[in-house]
């Protein structure tokens, strides 16, 4: 899936926090525990991604706190973005892209959920970052806080989730991600984050229950994406392709739980402890949101087996 070349991405919700060094403290953040232990370290990292795509708070894990009360850094507008062909050549304005085509989708779709809607902000920071939830590092991968409704993403992210994942790369597969987190950020609003045990793990958790939700909102955002328009009502993306369907299903693939404990880090499968759901679950939930193309279809919550 891209971009129609003519179509307005600028927004005033989508920045960049510009990173740089000392915020954290020298090395000694969330980047500087995960270095240690080597293996260990690595593993950590692991789960620390798998946790930031659940739309938790990474920070718990990483020593970081959440008040509710801090506020992001406040960033500058992205440089260059601005027509659907930067977001085609780039992937920062890629993000920002599809943050404003799902602010197009959910904006119709949210009320008439009965949810009332706000837009996120959407930051993407190369290296670490200050959120409403803590201080932040790209360790932790893309994630959504809910203490200040950010979508925080370093661009960077998705050279990764093709080269170590083993998603296929596409454009579909990169925006599955973004949509993903916005589908968190909609989770937040109709206060599903909230009523939800996060306590457990285990294929039925309630954690893997709102992760497949997100995918499944994803798969929403995909199925009318091509609907949607910019603010002189141009279409903002092209038709999809099946092979825009498998980048999507490759990127859900990528970050199940099985897929990253086996052959990411190559140890032993354990479904007690997912919090985020396998990689047939993933793919799964993202088809019943694209395939049924409502809300309703995404209450995760209601069935017996997810």
């Amino acid at each position: 899936m891209t971009f129609n070349p003519n179509a307005e991405i600028r927004s005033d919700n989508v920045s960049s926090s510009g990173g740089g060094g000392g915020m954290l403290g020298g090395g000694r953040g969330p980047r500087g525990r995960i270095a240690l232990g080597g293996g260990g370290g690595c593993l950590l990292l692991i789960i620390v991604i798998i946790y930031a795509l659940a739309g938790g708070n990474p920070l718990e894990l990483l020593g970081g706190t959440t008040t509710g009360q801090e506020q992001p850094v406040t960033g500058e507008a992205l440089a260059g973005c601005e027509t659907g062909e930067d977001a085609n050549r780039r992937d920062d304005c890629l993000v920002q892209a599809t943050i404003e085509s799902a602010d197009s989708f959910w904006s119709q779709a949210a009320p008439a959920a009965g949810i009332d809607f706000s837009e996120p902000r959407g930051t993407l920071y190369p290296g670490q970052v200050q959120t409403g939830c803590g201080p932040a590092t790209s360790a932790v991968g893309p994630f959504y806080c809910p203490a200040d409704a950010t979508i925080y993403i370093d661009a960077g992210f998705f050279e990764e989730l093709e080269s170590r994942y083993g998603a296929s790369g596409g454009q579909l597969s990169k925006m599955y991600v973004v949509a993903h987190e916005y589908g968190h950020h909609i989770q937040n609003l109709d206060g599903t984050m909230s009523r939800i045990d996060r306590s457990g793990t285990g294929p039925q958790s309630d954690g893997v229950r709102l992760e497949l939700q997100a995918d499944c909102y994803a798969g929403l955002w995909t199925r009318h994406a091509t609907s949607t328009v910019d603010e002189n009502g141009t279409a903002m993306l092209a038709p999809l392709t099946r092979q825009d369907i498998e980048d999507a299903l490759s990127g859900a693939s990528a970050v199940g739980d099985d897929h990253i404990q086996g052959e990411v880090a190559g140890g032993e499968v354990n479904p007690d402890s997912w919090t985020h759901g396998s990689s047939e679950q993933r793919r799964t939930w993202f088809l019943r949101g694209y395939e049924e193309g409502t809300y309703q279809a995404c209450d995760t919550f209601s069935e017996a087996e997810v």
